[in-house]
Order: structure tokens, then sequence, then C-alpha cells
């Protein structure tokens, strides 16, 4: 039971990221019906930015409290910015040139943001700094629980929530919707298609960032590889939710974390990778529309 429990907090905490990173390949493909396959490089550089921060700064001299929600927003506009560069260079001139052109447009950004920074930060790991405060861990009920697993939990759930509550309760929500169902009928209605796509490619990467830098800080190692692995798991996950489903891209990256931990404690931890393959085959196969279905509206 100890095991099952630890597996499960393990599972819940590499979940959430998996969420995080994952809403914003579920909110492009909603509104855009294309696959950002440049968003895990987004995530990648999120976490280096961090860690450069965390380096080449006195950031940490305002604390862990202070010191890390400075070094999360700062590397999330950072990476909110290369968003919209990256929408406006390799996405926005093809937005007319059908399916296809899109896709490999993303393929090609993202082996060059890859490459960029295995040339600026290296081909080796990089270690964040050791953040004594950040440190702290207390057994409960025979369960180890970290201080990084509740920040990271937290911080998950709140900003699924806010954005959640933004696209459901909101002015902005509506107008993201009706741009999903159809981008000419929105412009008609004097919706501006273009600020919302902008938005779009603000918040997705932003959400990632805030994923890599807590990434860091949990695992302590960064790569420059690490966002094609990320980027799977989550684009699986939100293939599992529904994908266009925000609440389901929530759902699918907490239940994937969760499989895959237990995976791992139960079964193997070297076959832990394996299993992504697994379950998105069998929702390939099973259920392709996502257990909560896929939220897509086809014009007609």
């Amino acid at each position: 039971m100890e095991l099952f429990l630890e597996q499960l907090v393990n599972g819940l905490t590499v979940g959430s990221v998996y969420s995080l990173v994952a809403l914003g390949y579920t909110m492009v493909y909603g509104v855009m019906r294309l696959i950002n396959f440049a968003h895990g490089e987004l995530f990648m550089l999120g976490s280096y930015f961090g860690f450069t921060l965390l380096v080449s700064t006195n950031i940490g001299a305002l604390g862990a409290g202070w010191g890390l929600i400075v070094i999360v927003l700062m590397a999330a506009g950072a990476m909110a910015l290369l968003g919209i560069l990256v929408e406006r260079v390799a996405y926005a001139p093809l937005r007319e040139s059908g399916r296809l052109a899109p896709v490999v447009s993303a393929l090609g950004v993202s082996i060059f943001l890859q490459n960029a920074a295995m040339l600026i930060w290296g081909s080796r790991y990089r270690a964040y700094p050791v953040w004594a405060a950040l440190d702290r861990r207390w057994q409960v009920g025979g369960v180890h629980i970290t201080l990084m697993q509740v920040i990271i939990l937290g911080v998950s759930i709140v900003l699924m929530l806010l954005l959640y509550f933004i696209i459901q309760r909101t002015t902005l929500g509506a107008a993201i919707r009706a741009t999903a169902i159809d981008q000419d009928t929105a412009r008609l209605m004097g919706i501006d298609v273009n600020a919302i796509i902008r938005f779009i490619f603000i918040i997705g990467p932003a959400l990632g960032a805030v994923a890599g830098v807590m990434v860091g800080l949990y695992y302590r190692q960064i790569h420059f590889t690490m966002g094609w692995t990320y980027s799977l798991k989550a684009f699986t996950a939100a293939i599992m939710g529904g994908i266009g489903n925000i609440p389901g891209a929530m759902v699918g990256g907490m239940l994937l974390g969760i499989l895959e931990m237990l995976g791992a404690g139960y079964i193997s931890a070297a076959w832990k990778d394996v299993f992504v393959f697994i379950i998105l085959i069998a929702l390939l196969i099973l259920r392709p529309t996502g257990l909560l279905g896929e939220r897509v509206a086809e014009k007609v």
C-alpha cells in the first residue's frame, strides 16, 4: 500500500507537468487544427531560461518564495514572446496553405530550437542549483512528500483552474470558443481572430515555461532533448483526454502520470516510457476521440 501511495504522489506530480504542457497542444489544435510540434521545445527553453536566471543573477537572494515567483514569471514572459515570434514567422504565412505545410514548418521550428539550445548551453546535462529552502520533505503515513511536489501540484492546479475559468466564464473565452468553431463567422461577429491566435500562442508557451522551470527544480537536471520527451507524453495526454478538450488535457495528463509511475513501480522503471506508446496505441485503436471526447467543431 505504501508503494502505491508513493507512486500515486509521484504520478500526480509528473502528471500535472504533462497537463500544463498538454494544454498548449490542445488550445492550438482547438483553434487552428494544428499540432504545434515546436511546443515541447518552448517548454525546454523555459527550463533553460530559468536555469540561466538562477546561475547568472542574484535572484536567490530574494528568498525561495519570491525568487521562485520572479523566475517563473520571467521565464513565462520570455517564452510567451518567443511563442508569438514562432507563430508570426512559422505559422501565420501558412494559414491558407492546407494542413501539411504548417506541420512541416512546426517540425522545422522544433529542430531549429533544439539545436539552438544545444549551441547556446552545450550538449551536456545542466544541473539546477540546489535551493535549500525548497529541499524540504515530510513523511506522512510512510509516504515521502517533498515541498517541490506540493508546489508543482498546487501551482499546476491553480493555473489549470484559472485557464478553465477564462475559457468558460469570460468574454475572451467566448471569443476563443467562437474562433475554434468557425474563424470566418467569428470575424463577421467582430472578433479579432489574429489576436485570439496570438493569445493562445502566449498562454501555451507561458504554461510550458512554468512547467519547465518546475521540472528543472524538481529533477535538478535538464537537457536540450527533454522537449521531445515531454512533448510526446503531453501530446499523448492531450489525445487521452480528447484533443481540443481543455478539461480533457488536464485529466489526461494526470492519468498518464499516474499510470506511468504505477507501471514504473510495479513492473520496471526502465519500461516507463514504453507505457506511453502502449497507451497511445491503445487509445488510437479503442477510443480515438479520447476519454472525454474531442471538442472540435467542423463547418458544414
